[in-house]
């Protein structure tokens, strides 16, 4: 999921070298600490959970309808609950962040034993926004996770592990068998989100520097922000190759994109991720470096290769585009829409824009398609 961050204003008066220690010191929700209330408005499938059962294992995971990662995890949530059925946990998943909670029950329906588990509403105050519900407020926003799916492990009323449900398996496994270092794990997760907070202040002084296409500038900048910091270094890697094959020096943005595109040979999430770094559909087809357009390409072919996530097929039909392959570009895409319109059930303005968009895209591309057999 996407994510929107607010940072002090004040940050913006540091260079980038400070700009990392311009973080509130603010106390997370985190492992080890005692798990919030259940603060929800209703059960809507499965047992009422009251509170946390001293000896008892929870699992509060967070989804919403519209979440594309949520739906495809539920069904492992599933096969999780059955599992440990007979060892007394406990799974209820949370609709968070919901646009229209009218959705919910029909959701619920399609999914049918999928969702085999409780099931609750988040408890969204008089007033407020859908962003601002109790438990959204007091587990989300409290731990500082910004999006779903995201679920909490709780263990004789305190929290165990927080994560990606799909990653669950191995800490769950060790929770229950007593095999769980947990002070060694939350030292571990604070640090990750330190690393996360000064991230979120070096991107927003970066933004403006991307903006303005000073692709020398932004490499010049990344390098400051991450001198000494080999952690900072491996988090703004992928937007340093960018900058560097977008024209501040195109051979040696190669060398590292061909490094990188190794390193991840076998991680889709990542290859498609630097992939679309480098095609950036912002840009024209005259500013990108034939050479640059054939890496991104080799990385989007595989990891649509390696993954069955269809929206993957999106990136590569934009690297296909890019190197003159106008026909695989629309077929690519036809098989976005396709998934797309067989999965998006809520009929909003959100929705259709969501839907227009890559609409749109393959527009752009049956256009250059016929153009080329013209020619």
């Amino acid at each position: 999921m996407r994510r929107n961050f607010l940072i002090p204003m004040a940050c913006a008066f540091f260079s980038f070298a400070s700009a990392a220690l311009c973080v509130a010191e603010e106390k997370i929700l985190n492992l080890g600490d005692p798990a919030p209330t259940l603060a929800v408005s209703s059960f809507v499938k499965g047992d009422k959970v009251e509170k946390f059962e001293p000896g008892k294992t929870y699992v509060v995971e967070f989804w919403a309808t519209w979440c594309g990662p949520c739906k495809q995890s539920i069904p492992h949530l599933t096969e999780l609950a059955h599992k440990y059925k007979d060892q007394d946990v406990q799974m209820i998943g949370v609709d968070v962040w919901e646009h229209d909670v009218k959705l919910v029950e029909p959701f619920l329906k399609e999914m049918g034993d999928k969702m085999d588990y409780t099931v609750a509403l988040d408890t969204v105050p008089e007033g407020k926004g859908e962003m601002e519900g109790l438990m959204a407020t007091t587990w989300m926003k409290a731990a500082e996770e910004h999006g779903i799916p995201t679920a909490f492990v709780i263990r004789d009323g305190k929290i165990a592990w927080i994560g990606h449900p799909m990653a669950m398996d191995e800490p769950l496994a060790k929770i229950m068998s007593g095999d769980w270092g947990i002070e060694s794990m939350a030292k571990e997760r604070l640090a990750k989100k330190e690393v996360e907070k000064k991230m979120r202040t070096i991107r927003l002084a970066l933004a403006k520097l991307q903006q303005a296409k000073d692709y020398p500038g932004l490499v010049k900048a990344i390098d400051e922000a991450t001198a000494a910091d080999e952690t900072l270094v491996k988090e703004l890697e992928p937007l340093k190759i960018a900058a560097l094959c977008k024209g501040a020096d195109i051979e040696k943005g190669l060398e590292l994109g061909d490094r990188l595109k190794t390193v991840n040979w076998n991680n889709a999430p990542l290859l498609n991720r630097d992939a679309w770094n480098l095609i950036d559909p912002n840009s024209t087809p005259k500013e990108l470096d034939p050479r640059v357009a054939k890496l991104a390409l080799e990385m989007a072919t595989r990891a649509a290769e390696i993954s069955e996530d269809p929206q993957l097929q999106d990136t590569l039909a934009e690297a296909k585009f890019r190197t003159g392959d106008f026909d695989g570009a629309v077929a690519c895409e036809e098989k976005v829409i396709k998934y797309l319109q067989e999965h998006i059930k809520e009929d909003t303005p959100a929705a259709k824009q969501f839907l227009k968009r890559y609409s749109d895209r393959l527009e752009k591309f049956r256009e250059a398609a016929a153009k080329k057999t013209a020619a």
